[in-house]
Order: C-alpha cells, then structure tokens, then sequence
C-alpha cells in the first residue's frame, strides 16, 4: 500500500506538482477537471468516485479543494472515506493567503478574482462555459455587480498579463495584479503531507463558500478560490 495520494482541481494542478516536485514528496498526484466548477453539484459525485477507488490503495487520501460551492456535502464525504483536505473556502482564499483575501472582500467586495489557471483558462471556462459566446447579453446579469478585477498571479509572465487585461476589458473592469506566488497553499498542503496526525492542523476551514455567482465579491468560483 502507498503512503499518500492527492486529489486536486485541475485548476490547482500545476501548482500541487510544483510543489511535489520541490519538495520532493513520494506521492501521487490524481486530478479531477477544473471545469466541473460550472457544475459545483457533480463536484462531489466525481470526488467520491475517485476516493473510494484510491482508498484501498493508500494510508492516507489528501484533497485539494475548498468548498467551491459544494454546500458543505464534501466534509460529509472526507468522514466517509476518511480523508483530509487543505484548509481554505476555496483556491483564491488558498493563493491570495487568509490575511489579503479577507481585506479585499471586506473593502472591495464587488472583486471578481483570476489566478493563472483562470487567465489561460477564462476563454474556455467563462465565454464558452457560461454560454457568453452565444448570448452576450448574459454579460451584465453574471457581472454587472463586479467593480474591479485583482489577478492573483503565481507567475510574472507578460502574456498572462496580457491576458488578464484583455479579460478586463471584456468585463468592462478595472485591473490590478499582485504577485501572491503560492500563497498558503504551499504552506498548509505540507501540514498534511509532512506531518503526521495532520488532521487537527490541516482540517478544513468552517468559512462559508461564495456561491458560484454571488451578488457581491467573492470572485466566479470556476476555480477553487
């Protein structure tokens, strides 16, 4: 039997392999489509077949997802078949850290979040998956109480700046980038794969998920957050 698996977003996956890889873990790594976010109920279903499938094989099973919208039924799921997740409402909490990630929603709500993975991403998972290309008019229904876009950026690359502008321009929004790396989630991903009983430490946040498509703040959770 195996030591440790992770199940992660596919949103998060290059992120949780970079870590891996530098930090030279032996596990392995499984990951679920980040687009399922379009369809936050079928996250759960995906996540229990893949855990129960993984479960003889390893001691210990480590998910990397928030809430993302799941209502809480993924915390009845961990108990179910006994695994842990990174402690976070959702990936932009987790890359942001809990410190800015709160002063932004408190002080500008209205912030719809990117990270790298929705940059490269926004075309496929936002236009395309929200049916945007077909009916533009969708536009000021989905985003019309958003007031400013802040790209959290893992890396400096100046076509996904590039991008993330045109993204905001498309949104009709303001822009801000900030450097954020990894956040925390480097940091509270090693609390349960480095240190054993990991559980208390690296249990999951009892904050509430923003809801796919809040009225206020909180970013479009396709990704998570």
């Amino acid at each position: 039997m195996r030591s440790t698996a992770l199940v992660t977003c596919g949103a998060l996956g290059a992120e949780v392999k970079d870590i891996v890889d530098r930090r030279g873990w032996d596990v392995d790594i499984y990951g679920v489509s980040a687009l399922l976010h379009l369809y936050p109920a079928r996250i759960v279903d995906e996540l229990r077949e893949k855990l129960h499938e993984l479960r003889p094989r390893y001691e210990r099973l480590v998910v990397v997802y928030g809430d993302c919208g799941m209502g809480g039924r993924l915390e009845a799921l961990l108990e179910e078949v006994g695994a842990l997740r990174v402690k976070g409402p959702h990936c932009y909490e987790m890359l942001a850290g809990e410190g800015l990630f709160h002063q932004v929603s408190d002080e500008h709500p209205g912030t719809f979040f990117l990270t790298d993975w929705l940059v490269r991403n926004f075309d496929r998972a936002v236009v395309r998956g929200l049916g945007l290309d077909r009916d533009p008019g969708l536009k000021p229904m989905l985003f019309g109480n958003y007031e400013a876009v802040l790209y959290l950026r893992q890396v400096p690359l100046a076509r996904l700046a590039a991008k993330a502008n045109e993204i905001a321009a498309f949104l009709e929004l303001p822009l801000q980038i900030v450097d954020v790396g990894l956040g925390e989630l480097e940091s509270r991903l090693a609390v349960l794969v480095e240190t054993v009983g990991g559980r208390q430490s690296g249990c999951a946040s009892s904050s509430p998920s923003p809801q796919p498509l809040p009225p206020e703040g909180g970013g479009l959770l396709l990704v998570s957050a």
